[in-house]
């Protein structure tokens, strides 16, 4: 089990926010924090702690002066950790490629796989041919609906018909090198994990997967090592004290390093 570290962008700043907030209208969103420090800032400090396997994530449509921004900020992150950090947020076929040239490890996709409802395998097959399938995170971003974790897209706002299972995520494992799952109801809440996602993950070997969304104390990291069987990795956001929250960044190393072993005080 791994930390993964995040810097989530969004109007050109790093913030944390409520992930089921954000909307396209005006780019709104519920802010957590927003820090004063740009990604590189932050990017050095994962390079420093050894921290590969990280994501930098754009949150503002494609096409928008926002995600213009958002690209500089990543822009700065990347080239102060080249090839330690992954990024997502409108990639493409189309400039997959420009991410991977800019430093970025792995590219993370979802909406232009998702497309419509549904899996659009015609652009998986064309990602994985522009980046290759072992620079290709596929983010299983997921709402619960009707009982069910469905895929959502678009900035978490558009439910698929796509089901985050186990038979699901064997068949898309072909296509990608690791898998990133947000859980979007709980993500920047802070309130614990969505516990049946990371059981879910922890019982299929031989897939890499990070977890993101509700970590909100050092026991949720103790839960995800256990029902994840040490397997799952995972990220802490807006609980984490670099974005203005109550966890020891340290001290979340620690945990992810020493799992059960971390001491008691930290509960």
């Amino acid at each position: 089990m791994r930390f993964r570290p995040c810097i989530d962008i969004h109007k050109g700043k790093v913030k944390q926010i409520v992930g089921g907030s954000l909307r396209d209208k005006d780019s709104q969103a519920e802010e957590n924090f927003v820090s004063d420090k740009g990604a590189e800032y932050f990017a050095e400090l994962y390079r420093e702690n050894g921290l590969t396997g990280g994501h930098i994530i754009l949150l503002d449509p494609e096409g928008t002066d926002y995600h213009k921004a958002d690209r500089e900020q990543a822009f700065a992150a990347l080239a102060a950790f080249p090839g330690g950090m992954q990024i997502g947020g409108g990639v493409t076929d189309e400039n997959a490629a420009v991410y991977l040239e800019k430093g970025a490890s792995h590219v993370i996709v979802t909406s232009f796989v998702f497309r419509n409802g549904s899996i659009d395998m015609n652009r998986l097959d064309r990602l994985v041919s522009a980046a290759g399938r072992e620079h290709i995170v596929l983010d299983l971003s997921c709402r619960k609906r009707d009982g069910k974790y469905m895929i959502v897209t678009d900035r978490w706002q558009k439910f698929t018909d796509t089901e985050v299972n186990r038979e699901n995520i064997l068949a898309l494992s072909g296509y990608c090198d690791e898998f990133l799952i947000h859980a979007v109801d709980a993500e920047g809440k802070k309130r614990g994990i969505e516990r049946d996602i990371v059981s879910l993950l922890g019982d299929i070997p031989g897939v890499t997967a990070s977890y993101a969304g509700g970590v909100g104390s050092y026991e949720d990291i103790r839960t995800i090592r256990t029902l994840g069987k040490g397997r799952v990795d995972f990220t802490v956001g807006s609980a984490l004290d670099l974005f203005g929250g109550n966890l020891s960044f340290d001290e979340v190393i620690k945990a992810a390093e020493q799992g059960q072993n971390t001491q008691p005080h930290l509960m």
